[in-house]
């Protein structure tokens, strides 16, 4: 019997977002999400998604590559998605940068989200 390496590459839900209107207490869909990898002084784009009706993208990393520690950034455009409410916001951008310490580390990163304000963390 053959064993196969660990790991070909990341496995779905490497890593996973989720937003929360805090004003509405409902899931936003539709909001556009960019993962990007710092290298040296340049951002490199990864991927990108929208997130579903539940406010999710249960997969933002890319399937075909293994998630290398280093420095990431997502990018929560959430400009768009108050416009379409008629309301006004302070951020119309969210960038989270955040560490990977381990290969196909799972991590989720979850965004409270108001026209004013947001809080994030470390999710699992």
């Amino acid at each position: 019997m053959a064993f196969a390496p660990a790991a070909f590459s990341a496995p779905v839900g490497t890593l996973s977002v989720h937003v929360l209107d805090q004003q509405t207490g409902t899931p936003p869909p539709g909001v556009t999400v960019t993962l990007e990898k710092q290298q040296q002084d340049k951002w490199i784009p990864l991927a990108s998604g929208k997130t579903d009706q539940d406010g999710r993208i249960k997969s933002l990393y890319p399937e075909d590559q293994d998630m290398q520690p280093g420095i990431y950034k997502v990018t929560f455009k959430t400009a768009d998605y108050f416009h379409a409410k008629k309301l006004d916001t302070f951020f119309p951008a969210i960038p989270v940068l955040f560490t990977v310490t381990r290969t196909n580390e799972k991590l989720h990163i979850p965004l409270l989200l108001s026209q004013y304000g947001y809080s994030t963390y470390k999710g699992s």
